[in-house]
C-alpha cells in the first residue's frame, strides 16, 4: 500500500482537513478578502466571526457575493440561518453543497 495515497474525505473525517469543497472557499475567502493568511490554515471548523477568522458582517456580505456569484444562488442578508451557516468554513461549504448549481 502506497504511503501517499490520500485518505477518503468524510464528514467525520479529520476535523483539521479540508475537502476540496473547503479548500475551494478557504481560497474564495482569502482572494476575496484580501487576508493575510494562506487557506489552506483556515482550519474547518473554525469560527469565521470574531475570535476564529475575524470577518465582520461587512467581510461575510462580501463573501456571501462573491458566493452567489460562483455557485450560482442567492445567499440574502436576511436569512435567519446566516449564523449557521458562516459559524465556520465547513458550515459554509455544506451550504454551498446543498444549494449550487449543477454543472
Amino acid at each position: 500500500m502506497s504511503s501517499t495515497a490520500q485518505p477518503p474525505i468524510s464528514a467525520a473525517g479529520d476535523a483539521s482537513e479540508q475537502t476540496p469543497l473547503e479548500q475551494e472557499l478557504a481560497v474564495l475567502l482569502v482572494e476575496s478578502l484580501n487576508l493575510e493568511v494562506a487557506p489552506a490554515e483556515i482550519a474547518p471548523t473554525a469560527p469565521l466571526y470574531g475570535d476564529g477568522l475575524g470577518l465582520d458582517s461587512i467581510d461575510i456580505l462580501e463573501v456571501a457575493l462573491e458566493v452567489s456569484r460562483r455557485y450560482g444562488f442567492q445567499l440574502r442578508s436576511d436569512d435567519e440561518r446566516n449564523q449557521q451557516i458562516f459559524q465556520s468554513l465547513r458550515s459554509l461549504a455544506v451550504h454551498v453543497a446543498q444549494n449550487r448549481s449543477p454543472g
